[in-house]
């Protein structure tokens, strides 16, 4: 008698090790994991299920569906009750949103798999319900797709219209046409195959710069050279279009250290941006000794920015309705990819803008450690 009741005790004592170990497994997990018995009453939970469905009270035996409540997309709502019932074998989705009491929601997988009662046995003992926040899988999930479809129209668009200029070329060419219109005709091809360049560097140096693969070479830059080697490079450009390009610098500014490479481009196209959006005035580019570094501004007497989009001009692909800005080519990369190369640099960038009056950007530059 004695070796029976020592053997039962024993085998409690290790049925209780096993729901010990099996507790602290699903307490360890990160997924909020819910189980059910078969009137849909919750008969355990863990530590991140809680946390998922922003309770602080325990949620032993009340219903499943007074505590997950779900909808789609749309905002049509799940009956989990329903849903439970229809179960057969273990079902999974990403497609559900978890709404909270204040009104926010977030995106989550939800998986749910019936408890079997045993082999040869019909019925189930419950469900197990795994619950996780993909908020953030969503979120990249969606710009990837956006990424794709607008760099796909991106890409079409100049292609088609540097094909079809290509194919008037080597017709009228055929033809015998005037050198003069086929000139024309491969000069507005040549236009969009360089467009396309540009796109290709943006997405190229976006690519590096979301990988962290840009290496940030620290030198000694004559503030002076680099202002100079600007102008040279804006001021035919800005004489084609009737406008004045100002460089002034900072007499007591000489060298800053930071990466030239970026330095340089960050400037670019901030002038390159000024020279797109003014026709008429002129483009200042001015440079003035700080603290730790120095502070440039790109100045211009353009079209200006809404006080709404300036809060959008620093985002992925965004371009202004501004039908003024709609008349010239851009990928809506160009802002965003000068901010990522700025915060390389520890550059703080700054907008001021009035519409049909100009914009001035703002470029912190502090001296970075060799």
């Amino acid at each position: 008698m004695c070796n029976v009741d020592s053997q039962n005790k024993q085998n409690q004592q290790n049925i209780n090790l096993e729901h010990e170990r099996l507790s602290s497994l699903i307490n360890s997990m990160a997924d909020g994991v819910i189980a059910i018995d078969q009137s849909q009453k919750i008969a355990a939970y863990n530590g991140a299920a809680l946390n998922i469905l922003d309770v602080n009270t325990a949620i032993t035996d009340k219903l499943i569906s007074s505590v997950l409540q779900l909808s789609k997309s749309d905002g049509q709502q799940i009956n989990m009750n329903m849903l439970i019932q229809q179960i057969r074998r273990p079902f999974a989705s990403r497609d559900y949103l978890l709404k909270y009491k204040d009104g926010s929601s977030i995106n989550v997988y939800l998986s749910i798999a019936p408890v079997r009662l045993g082999y040869g046995k019909d019925g189930t003992g419950g469900h197990v319900i795994l619950v996780r926040d993909i908020t953030r899988e969503k979120s990249l999930e969606e710009e990837r797709d956006e990424f794709i479809s607008v760099v796909s129209h991106e890409l079409r668009t100049p292609i088609t219209i540097a094909e079809g200029n290509i194919s008037n070329a080597l017709v009228a060419v055929k033809k015998g046409s005037d050198t003069n219109k086929v000139t024309e005709v491969l000069h507005l091809a040549h236009e969009q195959i360089i467009f396309l360049s540009s796109l290709i560097n943006d997405l190229s140096t976006l690519s590096r710069a979301e990988r962290d693969k840009l290496i940030v070479d620290v030198e000694s830059i004559n503030v002076h050279t680099l202002m100079s080697e600007l102008q040279k490079s804006y001021e035919s450009d800005a004489s084609n279009k009737g406008l004045k390009l100002i460089m002034q610098v900072d007499p007591q500014l000489e060298l800053i250290n930071s990466s030239k490479m970026y330095v340089k481009e960050v400037l670019q196209n901030f002038i390159t941006n000024a020279l797109k959006y003014t026709e008429q005035g002129n483009i200042t580019i001015d440079a003035k000794k700080t603290q730790n570094g120095a502070v440039f501004t790109v100045s211009d007497t353009g079209i200006g920015i809404s006080r709404n989009d300036q809060a959008k001009i620093f985002s992925k692909f965004f371009r202004s309705e501004d039908y003024r800005t709609r008349k010239t080519s851009g990928t809506g990369l160009g802002l965003y990819v000068t901010l990522k190369l700025a915060k390389l640099i520890h550059a703080e960038i700054s907008v001021n803008s009035e519409l049909n009056k100009g914009s001035v950007f703002t470029i912190n530059m502090p001296n970075l450690t060799k």
